[in-house]
């Protein structure tokens, strides 16, 4: 008898070890954070270099975790620089090329695979909160075109493009379909409300889960509530910069919010911006004092901050000056949540993770940026190790630099460098071809995002 109790214990043990690594596995996926800010500049934060913005929350995230200081987004304007973050894949490869507003046809296509679909299938959980810019506006929120459900999350409330009237009281969130109405409040704020409404109510707390957080600011129109303004008196440009404190007390909500449910440990946390500073450095926003800004592919125009924190992954204030792109996104959460990267298609993005370290990354696709809407001189630009070529429309004028040496991009090495010119000239070019041939050409070929008469772009 005691023989016999003493093997059944033993298999019984032995079945519950067996159950182990598959429940440890599960437990294990880390929690995804993607929070996005809207036209933040390069300069836009104390931890990068501001001597006027108060950013408690981005400067402690960049303590806690990785600071690059050369990340960038895919694109100098918003759509396409979203499209790339959410697929992998530079935006002319999927087909959101342009600024997505008015009746055009460009959107981001089903036939697209983004991040949140894939890890959907492999059992989390997905949300999206603030501003979504995937489709037009005559497309939004209408179900024969594709919705933020149709891209893989579970939960949405969205708006097409900007906070309307602006971020104070916004009136066109739209949550799950149906529109929200009035809000009362910033927007900021209300989307991280939002988000921590999702994650303490809604989710289901047994599977890990994708939380994209795409806040407004500081994107005109801007509207920053009294406490925020607060810190800058009568700075002329206090606008602007208690609007970047504004999306910066939302981000520390969030913060706040994981790890009140014990979720920081174990989540990936990404901040970025989707372009560089709108408009005049009068209004604000600062590139750092690079060059160019927001639609340009010079540096102000794609350089933006970028912090990731992995508690046990990355060493706590690491900085890191690895090039990384939006695109590498992608690549990086799918390697994070042990889900494979598709085979049927070209991924631009590499996984970050070697940069978290400061080790270089391993690209099959150089980093390439193409804009329609920027000074005609610098509408298309791919980087190659310290080297950087930036080109007109036709890609038959150059500007050559050396960016580690030459951040600001003051000293074109084109004509002094004929040898340099030429190698980074066939990597744009064949890199360009490439992409024309896999994304739908017919959509930037009409042109329709350009108004009739050669009216003012409205972007």
């Amino acid at each position: 008898m005691k023989q016999h109790s003493k093997k059944t214990l033993i298999g019984s043990i032995a079945s519950i070890l067996l159950m182990i690594p598959c429940h440890a596995e599960t437990a294990q996926k880390p929690n995804i954070v993607v929070f996005l800010a809207d036209d933040m500049g390069w300069g836009d934060a104390a931890c990068y270099g501001s001597d006027k913005i108060v950013s408690p929350n981005i400067d402690k995230l960049a303590k806690q975790g990785v600071r690059f200081t050369q990340a960038y987004a895919a694109c100098g304007v918003c759509s396409p620089s979203r499209s790339a973050i959410l697929t992998g894949r530079t935006p002319y490869r999927n087909g959101v090329w342009a600024h997505l507003s008015g009746n055009g046809p460009a959107h981001l296509r089903t036939s697209e695979i983004t991040y949140p679909k894939l890890l959907q299938k492999a059992g989390y959980e997905t949300c999206h909160v603030g501003k979504w810019h995937l489709n037009s506006r005559q497309q939004f929120n209408k179900p024969e075109f594709p919705q933020p459900n149709d891209h893989g999350y579970d939960y949405w409330m969205s708006t097409h493009n900007n906070a309307s009237p602006s971020h104070k009281n916004p009136d066109n969130f739209v949550r799950n379909g149906e529109p929200v109405g009035k809000v009362n409040g910033f927007s900021a704020p209300f989307v991280a409300k939002e988000a921590i409404h999702w994650l303490n109510d809604i989710r289901d707390p047994k599977k890990p889960f994708v939380l994209s957080i795409w806040v407004h600011e500081p994107h005109l129109p801007i509207a920053t509530d009294k406490p925020f303004l607060a810190h800058y008196g009568a700075d002329p440009k206090a606008k602007y910069y208690g609007n970047i404190t504004q999306l910066d007390f939302a981000l520390g909500q969030v913060m706040d919010a994981l790890e009140e449910k014990g979720l920081a440990e174990n989540t990936l946390l990404i901040f970025t911006s989707d372009n560089g500073p709108e408009g005049s450095a009068r209004r604000g926003g600062s590139t750092g004092g690079l060059s160019g800004r927001k639609r340009d592919d010079l540096e102000g125009g794609i350089r933006v901050p970028g912090i990731v924190r992995w508690p046990g992954h990355i060493k706590p204030g690491t900085v890191s000056s690895v090039p990384v792109i939006g695109s590498d996104i992608f690549t990086t959460v799918l390697e994070a949540a042990g889900v494979p990267i598709p085979t049927d298609r070209t991924i631009d993005g590499a996984s970050m993770v070697p940069a978290f370290e400061g080790k270089p990354i391993q690209r099959k696709v150089p980093l390439f940026w193409r804009t329609h809407v920027s000074d005609p001189d610098c509408r298309v630009a791919v980087r190659v190790d310290d080297w950087k070529l930036v080109a007109n429309d036709t890609m038959n004028k150059f500007q050559l630099f050396n960016i580690e040496k030459d951040p600001n991009e003051k000293n074109n090495l084109a004509e002094s460098m004929p040898e340099k010119l030429e190698e980074l000239k066939k990597v744009m070019i064949e890199t360009w071809k490439d992409i024309e041939k896999e994304g739908p050409s017919e959509w930037w070929q009409k042109n329709t995002a350009r108004p009739k008469g050669g009216g003012k772009l409205n972007y």
